[in-house]
C-alpha cells in the first residue's frame, strides 16, 4: 500500500508542475535582468577610472577649494560606482539561490511522487 492515494499524487504532480512553472518564469526573468544590468555596469565600468584620471589632472590647474571639491565628487562618484558593482553581485547571487532553490524543490517533489 502506497503512502498516498491517486488523488493525493496527482495534487502533488499538479503542484510540482505549477511550481516548476514559477519557478522557470521566475528564473527567467530575474536571468533577463541580470544581463541587462551587467550589460549597463560593464558599458560604464571604464567611467569612474577615466573621470578619476581626468580630476587628477584638473586638480593641479584649479584651487586650492576646488581640488578639495573634486576629491569629495570623486569619492562620492567611487561610492556610486562600489554600489553598482554590489547590486550586479547581489542580482547574480539571487539568481544561483534561485536557480538552487528550484532544484531542491523539484527534488522533493520527485520524492513525493516516487
Amino acid at each position: 500500500m502506497g503512502l498516498f492515494t491517486n488523488k493525493t499524487r496527482k495534487v502533488i504532480g499538479e503542484l510540482r508542475k505549477r511550481s516548476q512553472y514559477y519557478s522557470t518564469d521566475l528564473n527567467k526573468e530575474i536571468s533577463e535582468k541580470l544581463e541587462e544590468v551587467q550589460s549597463e555596469y560593464h558599458e560604464s565600468d571604464s567611467t569612474f577610472a577615466d573621470f578619476a584620471e581626468y580630476a587628477r589632472d584638473l586638480k593641479n590647474r584649479v584651487s586650492e577649494d576646488d581640488a578639495k571639491k573634486l576629491d569629495v565628487f570623486l569619492q562620492k562618484i567611487n561610492a556610486l560606482d562600489r554600489s553598482a558593482r554590489k547590486g550586479v553581485d547581489a542580482l547574480w547571487e539571487l539568481s544561483r539561490n534561485q536557480r538552487k532553490l528550484m532544484a531542491e524543490n523539484l527534488r522533493e517533489f520527485e520524492a513525493l511522487e516516487n
